[in-house]
């Protein structure tokens, strides 16, 4: 259905400075397929939604859409826009038509239906996504929640083969985020093709047939949900989707200041919900330095969170070494305490990380 090579997009500022967002973007796109776009802010994700609909032209590279090139010179681009719609984070309601007529203008005007017909049809997707009895009202008078299935109407009355989501629920109070949500769930069952540019991840997972995570203007990992959650190949994508938070120290020598440790310990507990944590977690870290690894210097510790599967973690990074640095009967004491052990080598050296 849509086949993206090498596409680009350069951004030139006023003083005559460059930025490119979008470097090298290729990928395939089929029929029904539901694919979710995540990746850290500024890496070009909404850049490419806007790409693909021309909202936002490619410096470079191509565009194939039902088997012709867009970015053709003469392309016409209301035939491609007919049947791509695009949801965007602000709505872009008209506020002076109400409900009904924001949802009826393109087909009358575009596809030429009859008031009736294109009525009779807005109604029926106003009941869709639950907006029916808002029908003769104006979007002032609605809710973030409430346009923005105003706007999803409002696309699918086009009869589009693919809708783009440009962060559908961004603008959103949190409460409001499910109720737009649902609707796009029910899109996914109706078999719609959607790319849906989204920070939820858990709904990314959930409703996704693949999955985009972009980073540094590329596709960095595509692959399924249970791939791309379960199993990422690269280090940026697991950080990312377990929403990995760090606490590192380096330790040079013997000289290195355990209170800072101790409260910046404290301090990362507390902020990430982990209070009952941090006392054991220091204790573990006194174990490690001054008893089990305590001739090992520079050394790495870190401890890291992970937001969506809970799990937290100390890493005692020794560089240098072949084998784990633990002493004999180490092993135990450390596994009575914890959820487990890992010892594994390294590109560094060898690694001991503590499962709290």
């Amino acid at each position: 259905m849509i086949s993206i090579r090498h596409l680009s997009k350069t951004f030139q500022d006023p003083d005559g400075s460059t930025f490119t967002v979008l470097k090298d973007v290729n990928a395939d796109i089929g029929k029904g397929e539901v694919i979710s776009i995540i990746g850290p802010s500024g890496t070009g994700k909404s850049t490419l939604l806007r790409a693909l609909n021309m909202l936002e032209p490619p410096t470079g590279g191509e565009i194939w859409f039902d088997g012709e090139n867009i970015m053709a010179k003469g392309y016409p681009l209301d035939k491609m826009r007919r049947k791509m719609g695009m949801v965007f984070q602000g709505f872009n309601l008209f506020e002076h038509k109400t409900v009904l007529e924001n949802v009826i203008y393109a087909p009358m005007e575009l596809l030429h239906f009859s008031e009736a017909q294109a009525k009779e049809e807005a109604m029926e997707l106003l009941k869709k996504v639950g907006m029916a009895q808002k029908a003769d009202v104006y979007p002032s008078s609605l809710s973030g929640g409430q346009k923005q299935r105003v706007a999803i109407a409002r696309s699918l009355a086009m009869h589009p083969e693919v809708i783009l989501f440009d962060e559908p629920t961004s603008a959103l109070d949190p409460t409001m985020v499910g109720e737009v949500l649902s609707v796009i769930r029910q899109l996914a069952k109706d078999g719609l093709t959607m790319l849906i540019v989204t920070h939820e991840m858990r709904f990314a997972r959930d409703v996704s047939t693949r999955i985009f995570f972009m980073n540094e203007g590329i596709i960095y990992e595509d692959g399924t949900p249970q791939q791309i959650f379960g199993n990422p190949v690269h280090s940026a994508t697991k950080a990312f989707v377990n929403r990995i938070q760090k606490l590192v120290y380096e330790i040079d020598s013997d000289e290195f200041d355990y209170l800072q440790i101790h409260t910046g310990i404290i301090r990362f507990c507390i902020k990430y919900n982990l209070s009952d944590k941090a006392e054991p977690a220091y204790a573990l870290v006194k174990e490690m330095l001054f008893t089990h690894l305590r001739k090992y210097r520079p050394m790495t510790l870190r401890m890291t969170h992970a937001e969506l599967s809970g799990e937290t973690s100390l890493d005692f990074m020794v560089e240098g070494l072949t084998a784990s640095p633990l002493p004999a009967g180490a092993l135990d004491g450390l596994c009575a305490k914890t959820r487990g052990v890992i010892e594994e080598p390294t590109a560094r050296g060898f690694r001991v990380k503590l499962l709290l």
